[in-house]
């Protein structure tokens, strides 16, 4: 009775593209979209148990319209599942080539009024295009690796540091030390964009979390807040069971959406960035043994004071022996050597292609 008063709204999520394919989420929900404002105890509660009690609309048809370079709009049409779930991914009818410079593109999702239950409408999406002169991208964890959950560890942990999970806004969550200069080296400066735009870094930037898809505007609420880099969120549907609870299940969402991110850009070499709370370093070991040609390195940030067990150090030492570089540290602004010696700074990369575009002007005169 309480969702039934709220519309329907769909939800989209950060899309991706390559030359031949285009993927993109969205989701329909019975609510009003969350305003992260803190006021007070009571009035922040309600705003994050709103989130996670969404109420999901199947049977939705939705359309999804893309403007693609041959000038016909694309139109593909996808009906939501028990979970409220519009996915689109297909092929691209014919090549459609990436920009230069990453950037993000859009496109229409439109849903019709159907009497008694539900108005129409229409949202932009947004729809990520690695740029051909990035060359590296980034994959990149999200609780511990750039915010601070402080459930590390043990239940009690967890028990202590519920209200971080059920009241702070994003605004009161702690970003991880160091991080906002790290992922700016890392993945470049920023682009200029409207307002209601996100943000395209000279490096595209994918993200994997075990939170759920219920989290995606509050999560995309802090990296903006924080001036960190926007890019596809690939989260979980969850479950109160043990494969969305257990740690098995966030190491094999994990290499899914890394492979399938590899799949989607074969001419890119990637950056994987984590923490040991996860088995993240063994995760990424197992994608550096299939695709090592595709890893420019690993970053795993120390979140744990346990010493690293039999099976991490293994992870470590595959890594190293494919030899991709490899870098831990509990602080990211102990990094910036580490990103230099390996060729990843982005600023230092710029500087490069400046020189090396003046060489060639330089030469053709």
């Amino acid at each position: 009775m309480f969702f039934g008063r709220a519309p329907l709204r769909v939800q989209p999520f950060f899309g991706f593209r390559s030359e031949d394919r285009i993927s993109l989420t969205a989701r329909a929900l019975r609510s009003r979209e969350a305003l992260f404002n803190s006021r007070n105890f009571l009035s922040d509660f309600r705003t994050m148990l709103g989130q996670y009690t969404s109420h999901e609309v199947p049977g939705v048809e939705v359309e999804f319209e893309y403007q693609s370079a041959c000038g016909e709009p694309l139109r593909h049409t996808a009906t939501t599942d028990d979970e409220g779930f519009a996915r689109f991914d297909f092929a691209f009818p014919s090549p459609h080539n990436r920009p230069a410079q990453t950037e993000w593109e859009t496109a229409t999702l439109r849903w019709q009024a159907v009497a008694g239950q539900h108005d129409g409408g229409e949202v932009t999406a947004h729809i990520l295009a690695p740029g051909t002169r990035a060359g590296v991208g980034i994959i990149s964890d999200v609780d511990d690796t750039i915010m601070e959950t402080g459930i590390t560890g043990n239940l009690r942990a967890i028990a202590r540091n519920w209200k971080r999970v059920m009241v702070q806004m994003p605004s009161e969550r702690i970003l991880v030390p160091g991080a906002r200069d790290f992922y700016a080296a890392l993945g470049g400066n920023p682009a200029i964009s409207r307002p209601d735009e996100p943000q395209a870094r000279e490096r595209p930037v994918f993200y994997v979390s075990s939170s759920p898809w219920n989290l995606f505007t509050y999560l995309v609420t802090f990296k903006r807040e924080r001036d960190l880099p926007l890019g596809p969120i690939m989260l979980r549907d969850w479950g109160f069971n043990r494969k969305t609870l257990g740690s098995e299940g966030h190491g094999s969402h994990k290499l899914e959406v890394i492979e399938r991110v590899l799949d989607h850009y074969p001419d890119m070499r990637f950056a994987l960035v984590g923490d040991d709370t996860q088995k993240d370093a063994i995760a990424f070991a197992e994608i550096v043994a299939a695709r090592p040609k595709q890893i420019a390195a690993v970053f795993i940030r120390t979140v744990s004071w346990a010493n690293p067990n039999e099976a991490q150090l293994a992870a470590r030492n595959a890594i190293e022996q494919a030899g991709v570089p490899f870098w831990t540290g509990s602080d990211y602004r102990a990094v910036d050597e580490f990103l230099a010696e390996i060729g990843l700074d982005s600023d230092k990369q710029v500087e490069h292609l400046v020189r090396a575009s003046e060489d060639d002007i330089g030469a053709k005169d």
